[in-house]
């Protein structure tokens, strides 16, 4: 049965991704943050129902609590709110490559069915349709994580049946290529985008649908997906935001 408690209240696609990626964290999770959906995300859980998550941004700062979202992982705001800032070598040897981060937070301009992500060109490398900003700290994170979640808009071009280029290491090929290559981390979990929810299913050995947001249609999911995407037994419906989180989601983005 769908809970309409929340039927009166309305949103936007954007603000059901964020809603939805928010609720991946726990209480407590040590989270590796990016820059754009997933900063936003991250706040959002930390202001609701996550207070002691601890937010780690690329740019050194440990326990930030910005009052809004920062643009960049330079933003003062950031620094400002920290609990401590540390050199940025120190946040990839201390942290994330000896496995204290519990959940980087990815964002992707390409992503297949394995959870491989592109954020460096769109076509062949050497002489490519579009040139994207690259990896910076991706690989990393999606390398020693102990999960990851991938946010993004949902598009036949950004969920693809191959990404054109291997910016950040997911499953490879399916089951089995992130223990040949000895990877420590569990790898991307989670893909979260703004019709639906896709997990990863070791069985299936790729993503599948798991859930549909309100109003959405399934059919409508598997028409924007680049490959013959899988359902789970059961699709469910995501719950729908409750006011709480759409109030601290819209105080964060007013700044």
């Amino acid at each position: 049965m769908v809970d309409d408690s929340n039927a009166e209240l309305s949103w936007t696609s954007d603000e059901m991704m964020s809603v939805a990626a928010a609720r991946e964290i726990s209480d407590g999770t040590v989270c590796f943050v990016g820059i754009g959906l997933p900063s936003t995300a991250a706040n959002l859980a930390r202001a609701t129902h996550a207070s002691r998550a601890v937010l780690i941004y690329e740019s050194g700062c440990i326990g930030a609590k910005p009052d809004r979202i920062p643009p960049s992982i330079g933003d003062g705001v950031l620094s400002r709110s920290a609990d401590a800032v540390v050199a940025v070598p120190e946040i990839f040897t201390y942290w994330l490559q000896a496995g204290r981060i519990d959940v980087g937070f990815l964002g992707a301009a390409q992503v297949d069915r394995w959870g491989n992500i592109n954020t460096t060109v769109v076509g062949k490398y050497a002489a490519p349709a579009v040139r994207l900003p690259g990896a910076g700290g991706a690989p990393e994170i999606a390398t020693s994580c102990k999960r990851v979640i991938i946010t993004l808009r949902h598009n036949p071009r950004a969920l693809v049946e191959k990404v054109d280029f291997v910016t950040s290491f997911g499953h490879g090929d399916g089951t089995g290529s992130r223990e040949r290559l000895g990877l420590p981390g569990a790898g991307p979990q989670v893909i979260i985008t703004d019709l639906g929810v896709l997990r990863y299913d070791t069985s299936a050995a790729q993503f599948v649908l798991t859930d549909v947001h309100r109003g959405v249609q399934v059919e409508e999911v598997i028409a924007a997906t680049g490959w013959a995407l899988k359902l789970a037994p059961s699709v469910r419906e995501t719950p729908a935001p409750r006011q709480a989180e759409l109030d601290a989601l819209r105080s964060f983005v007013k700044g």
